[in-house]
């Protein structure tokens, strides 16, 4: 189902990442936990694909307050990948490095450059990056950039799953990419 329409793919991504109430403590490291990715064909105007890759963290853990905020629990991410399979996975199955990608913000886009740096894992994406955020900002013409679930309301749309649950976020951020790109608001990622 991914291949078609595949020149006009995008990968929608948004991550959870290990978290502490009132900041990181001294000596902490954030990680990924979860990946969510939706792909967009923006030639039909639909989401094709939603894809879930949990990732166990290897020098954090994941704190009742991440757990109250994402739902996910250290036990069901001690059964996730490493952080180097799951970029493997992004690069291998899902066009990672080909195909552009979005994100709401920058946040998951630097959050995957300091934990490959730190972790010497090759970057799995590839340099057409777009944030949708952003582009939502300009489009609706805003002096604030809009959280995501705000951004949903200001489009008319619902929230659909749990909020800060990767997967489900890639697929509401996906519903704003569409509806963008139906305005003739998605940038080119050429």
């Amino acid at each position: 189902m991914e291949t078609t329409g595949a020149g006009h793919l995008v990968n929608v991504v948004d991550v959870e990442a290990t978290c502490w109430a009132g900041g990181q403590p001294p000596g902490a490291v954030s990680e990924i936990i979860e990946i969510g990715l939706t792909v967009v064909d923006l030639a039909t105007a639909e989401r094709v694909a939603r894809h879930r890759i949990l990732v166990r963290p290897a020098r954090s853990t994941v704190s009742a307050f991440c757990t109250e905020l994402t739902g996910l629990t250290q036990y069901e991410v001690d059964g996730g990948v490493s952080f180097v399979e799951a970029c493997r996975l992004l690069a291998a199955e899902h066009d990672a490095g080909s195909r552009p990608w979005a994100s709401w913000g920058d946040y998951d886009r630097h959050q995957f450059t300091r934990q490959c740096q730190d972790t010497r894992t090759p970057y799995p994406f590839g340099r057409h990056h777009t944030n949708a955020k952003a582009a939502f900002t300009e489009a609706y013409g805003l002096r604030k950039r809009p959280g995501m679930a705000q951004a949903l309301e200001i489009a008319g749309r619902r929230l659909e799953g749990r909020h800060h649950r990767g997967e489900d976020d890639a697929w509401n951020i996906a519903a704003l990419v569409l509806h963008l790109s139906g305005q003739g608001a998605w940038p080119d990622p050429c």
